[in-house]
């Protein structure tokens, strides 16, 4: 079988010609077989049942759920992990430097996109408030949805948990850390 010298050729010629004829097959069949569309369901599929009885006109929130309850049990150290994810593009340190984005020693608390030395975007620089723990939590969870046209391309934090432990860590980063809510 293999002492034949053109074995492989033969290999190859079968397994072409297979593929060449289910493609046949599936050209000659899309035009042999056209499916009829339904002009209603076949089976009705219902709309599933309530979670809470929120009553009809009640606009459902949009937004990251609260952390506030979270805070107080959050871990530091958990926080610190959670962080190693910006640390591509900031700095934790006192005195840190600057980097694609700004270092976040002491933000809680401070006036929002104020870092000293950085250039912030113009969608950062239409912010006007402080970085409080709402705040925090609220980019956190979407940055982009938060500051509406920012280059940043971290995309968030879905776990509050996450969140609550890298804010918690945030306040740890502080000579002296804002007094929790």
């Amino acid at each position: 079988m293999f002492n034949d010298p053109l074995f492989f050729n033969k290999l190859a010629a079968a397994i072409i010609g297979a593929a060449l004829i289910a493609m046949t097959a599936a050209f000659i069949t899309s035009f042999v077989y056209q499916p009829k569309m339904l002009e209603k369901h076949a089976y009705s599929i219902d709309g599933g049942t309530a979670i809470a009885n929120i009553p009809k006109g009640t606009p459902i929130p949009v937004g990251p759920e609260t952390i506030m309850p979270l805070l107080a049990k959050a871990s530091v150290s958990s926080g610190q992990k959670v962080a190693k994810k910006c640390t591509a593009c900031h700095t934790f340190a006192k005195g840190g430097k600057n980097r694609i984005g700004p270092n976040l020693w002491q933000t809680i608390g401070k006036r929002q996109a104020v870092a000293a030395g950085y250039g912030y975007s113009s969608a950062f620089k239409k912010l006007k408030g402080n970085w409080t723990y709402a705040e925090l939590n609220k980019f956190l969870w979407k940055p982009k949805k938060y500051v509406k046209g920012t280059k940043m391309s971290f995309v968030g934090l879905k776990k509050a948990k996450d969140r609550a432990s890298l804010i918690a860590y945030m306040r740890s980063l502080s000579d002296n850390p804002q007094p929790l809510p």
